[in-house]
């Protein structure tokens, strides 16, 4: 099962995704993740996103793409993938389409976190107030979710129209939602 949990930012995709880690043994592949492990693990690929992390900039695809193959190599046996921050741009999605199609695989189901974004915006600005958490700052947070809007909503209809896209209600209790999910994925077993 490959599943890409999609949704704006604070719309719950890692307190679910952390679920199914638990609960069903899936492997969450997180790219912020992988980037740290890489960058620590002092390899050649490591050294290579260590230098472009330390120069401020932005990870090619192509070297997310390289990382996440290599996770889908040491994890094979696992019973699922959640891609966690990947796919943001068509761009790659379709690098993700032609790695799993190369390893005669596909993304099975799109899980599409559905919010209100002004209740988000309250929800993440009292979280701020609370935990002073810097990418939960109200500005950063509408530049975060106006560039969801901008580079990653354009994916909904490519995953609707190959039918693998299911849409949830996120405003619900973490239960609620959590049981729409397993709800969705029981459709594609």
């Amino acid at each position: 099962m490959n599943l890409i949990l999609f949704g704006p930012p604070a719309a719950g995709k890692g307190t679910q995704a952390k679920r199914l880690v638990e609960e069903r043994g899936f492997v969450q592949l997180s790219t912020g993740d992988m980037l740290r492990a890489a960058r620590a693990s002092g390899s050649e690929l490591g050294e290579k996103v260590a230098k472009i992390m330390d120069e401020g900039g932005l990870v090619s695809d192509e070297i997310v793409i390289a990382l996440i193959d290599e996770q889908l190599e040491v994890q094979a046996g696992a019973p699922g993938f959640i891609f966690d921050g990947f796919p943001r741009t068509v761009g790659q999605a379709d690098a993700l389409d032609r790695l799993l199609e190369s390893r005669g695989n596909a993304v099975n189901r799109v899980v599409r976190i559905l919010v209100d974004d002004d209740k988000l915006l309250a929800r993440v600005t009292k979280r701020f107030e609370e935990q002073g958490r810097k990418d939960d700052n109200p500005e950063t947070f509408s530049k975060r979710l106006e560039k969801y809007y901008e580079d990653t909503a354009p994916l909904v209809p490519i995953y609707a129209e190959r039918g693998i896209l299911v849409e949830v209600d996120g405003m619900g209790s973490i239960e609620a939602v959590a049981a729409a999910i397993d709800a969705a994925l029981k459709e594609t077993a």
